[in-house]
């Protein structure tokens, strides 16, 4: 969905021995926002035809909004490693339009 490498450049991180904790962090990452959506979330056309045909029509296409959300989630979740009662509200607030509410 989104390469680490860019993950890795937004959060200006250089070498590769952490790679497997950002990656973790980064599916993590993708993970909170797909659930602050409330929807599926499709990287292309293709995917979002499938997910249709399968009945899931209230999902959204990854876009730059949502990229960089994911990539405000990823950094804030590397800078925050211990437990915090901060949350990422730029990611959220860039997620709220395309945010499906329960009942709508």
């Amino acid at each position: 969905m989104i390469a680490l490498e860019l993950a890795k450049l937004h959060a200006r991180i250089d070498g590769d021995e952490e790679d497997t904790l950002l990656q973790l962090l980064l599916d993590g990452a993708v993970e909170h926002c797909r659930a602050y959506l409330n929807c599926p979330l499709y990287t292309d056309e293709q995917e979002r035809a499938a997910g249709e045909a399968a009945g899931e029509t209230d999902g959204v296409l990854l876009n730059r909004d949502i990229q960089t959300a994911i990539l405000l989630v990823f950094s804030w979740r590397y800078a925050h490693r211990e437990d915090s009662a901060e949350r990422p509200l730029a990611a959220e607030r860039l997620l709220d339009k395309y945010r499906k509410r329960a009942g709508v």
